[in-house]
């Protein structure tokens, strides 16, 4: 256990000192027509900008106030160059080696660029963004919890666990049995490492994205580039396990010849839902858990939006704000252990049906 904890305190100052290295404070050039405000709380509260930098993703890290964590800039520019650089440079509309992050249009929030003739166009961008900070927190922290549980058996033997180890083997237990050995029977154990994998990191995501401080309060699974991710995952794990009767039911399904021949109407029905499976996974989960942060901003705003309204009205809609996003949040909770449920339990169904031995099982069920 000592040692798990050591490798994975490791890996975590790496990761922050290449963020904090990538600091260097210097600020960039105003871009020609920006004004640069120097009050910036004599400004009108604009719900939508908090609501929407609050969800979308960032090139920097916003920890407390006025404190934020630059995070390293990784772009490849029309002519094939390499830039790396920090974050900060691009805060406040500055610009740096021709580089800005575009406040309007179809790359809004975006790093863009000037090219030879004179246009904006968007750059290669592996820059390390808030999101992807996240899913690197969640990895370390879904890497402790299982390895933190191999060591201790390894270290007592069968011995069963007691507190938060005993709680974290139910879990697992309860998902293996319940869910993977249930549905996959005999083939349980080849696809438990992934399905197991898939539940605990949606899961521990769900529950950081709810902690307000850092590194907390990253939106991982309310990204739909996110959960695309996952849900291809799952959609190869399918395809690539199904074997031949699997691709003949869809191709050639049993059914009467005149809805296969001439017109394959049953066929292309068939083809189409091996696309729209992984679709309705990726999108049951961003909608659910991006839903439940939009729910919390929004009653979070109205403070600030009566606030005009004299010392009543803010009281007033603090309370009832305040009670509602408590409310929601323990609300949010839940779901967050349903959508880490569900997620994995569809996953585990379409990977039975794609094992026709396995089908007629799953039907009876």
């Amino acid at each position: 256990m000592k040692r798990i904890l050591t490798y994975a305190s490791g890996i975590v100052v790496l990761i922050m000192g290449f963020l904090l290295i990538s600091h260097d404070g210097v600020a960039g050039e105003v871009l020609p027509g920006e004004e640069q405000h120097a009050d910036e709380s004599e400004k009108a509260f604009n719900p939508k900008e908090v609501i929407f930098e609050h969800l979308s993703d960032e090139y920097w890290w916003s920890i407390v106030g006025d404190v934020v964590l630059p995070l390293p800039v990784i772009v490849r520019d029309d002519a094939g160059e390499w830039h790396v650089f920090s974050s900060s440079r691009l805060m406040n509309g500055q610009s740096y080696e021709g580089f800005y992050i575009a406040s309007s249009g179809e790359y809004e929030r975006k790093i863009v660029g000037i090219g030879a003739d004179g246009k904006e166009y968007r750059p290669w961008d592996f820059s390390i963004t808030k999101t992807a900070c996240g899913i690197m927190v969640s990895a370390v922290v879904t890497l402790l919890l299982i390895f933190s549980l191999v060591a201790y058996y390894r270290r007592r033997g069968m011995r069963a666990p007691r507190r938060g180890m005993g709680f974290l083997e139910m879990i697992v237990e309860m998902i293996y049995k319940e869910v993977v050995v249930s549905v996959l029977g005999k083939d349980a154990r080849r696809f438990a490492p992934y399905l197991l994998t898939l539940f605990f990191f949606i899961f521990i995501s769900n529950m950081v994205g709810l902690i307000s401080v850092f590194p907390g309060g990253t939106n991982v699974t309310g990204n739909i580039s996110i959960t695309l991710v996952l849900a291809l995952c799952t959609f190869v794990v399918v395809n690539v396990s199904g074997n031949k009767e699997y691709w003949k039911e869809i191709f050639w399904p049993e059914v009467p010849v005149m809805l296969k021949c001439p017109l394959p109407l049953l066929p292309l029905i068939e083809f189409f839902g091996v696309f729209t499976k992984p679709i309705a996974l990726m999108i049951r989960l961003f909608a659910n858990m991006m839903g439940g942060h939009l729910i919390s901003l929004v009653l979070i705003c109205m403070i600030f939006l009566f606030s005009t309204m004299g010392a009543f009205a803010t009281g007033v809609s603090s309370v009832f704000s305040i009670v509602f996003v408590v409310f929601m949040n323990l609300i949010h909770v839940l779901v967050g252990v349903i959508q880490a449920y569900v997620f994995t339990l569809l996953s585990t169904i379409f990977i039975g049906l794609a094992r026709p031995e396995l089908k007629h099982e799953i039907d009876k069920k």
